[in-house]
């Protein structure tokens, strides 16, 4: 196991004890391995016990299912969870597959409630409604930066042309290509003529 997969497993299955339903749906592929894979950081590869939590002791056998997030998932994930869907590629075992994204997008840790352990219900209500404030404050930041870098690519530095500008760039390739055939008729004709 590398240095990475310790805590990950550990922060896994913490969630996954709280959460039967989630262990009952990974229970069926007890004894499979699946490999997550985010260049540049090496594989991970998480094995499903029999209980339905993860296993730190892997099975010899390859990972019955991979899954690739692509360099683009950092940007994408900014513009919603359906756009970090798309930029992740799954490979292998597809019902396995569709119970790690059906987890995926509906299995969430209850912050407050871990939080209420350590420093009590009000305290971790506040904490968890400041981080949701903060993300939200995030997520918007990044939206707006998005659309002012596209809007500086587009009118001040011309480096994208706008949608009107290449459908007249279009139209004008066609007259182009329509005139060049006209004129390539003519010249068989007078050529035929001879």
């Amino acid at each position: 196991m590398t240095t990475l997969e310790t805590p990950l497993v550990v922060a896994l299955n913490r969630l996954l004890q709280s959460e039967s339903w989630a262990r009952d749906r990974l229970a069926p592929f007890a004894g499979e391995v699946l490999e997550i894979r985010a260049a540049p950081l090496p594989p991970l590869r998480l094995g499903i016990a029999a209980d339905g939590q993860l296993a730190r002791d892997l099975p010899a056998a390859g990972p019955s299912l991979v899954i690739t997030v692509r360099p683009e998932a950092l940007a994408a994930a900014v513009k919603g969870e359906d756009h970090l869907m798309r930029a992740i590629d799954v490979a292998g075992n597809a019902g396995l597959a569709a119970e790690v994204m059906f987890l995926v997008r509906h299995l969430r840790p209850d912050v407050e409630e871990e939080l209420a352990k350590y420093v009590g219900d009000l305290a971790a209500q506040r904490l968890a409604g400041l981080a949701r404030s903060a993300a939200a404050w995030h997520a918007d930041a990044a939206r707006r930066i998005a659309g002012s870098l596209m809007e500086y690519a587009v009118e001040e530095k011309q480096l994208l042309a706008k949608r009107g500008a290449l459908e007249d760039i279009a139209a004008a390739g066609a007259r182009l290509r329509d005139g060049l055939e006209r004129i390539e008729r003519r010249i068989e004709r007078l050529e035929g003529g001879r």
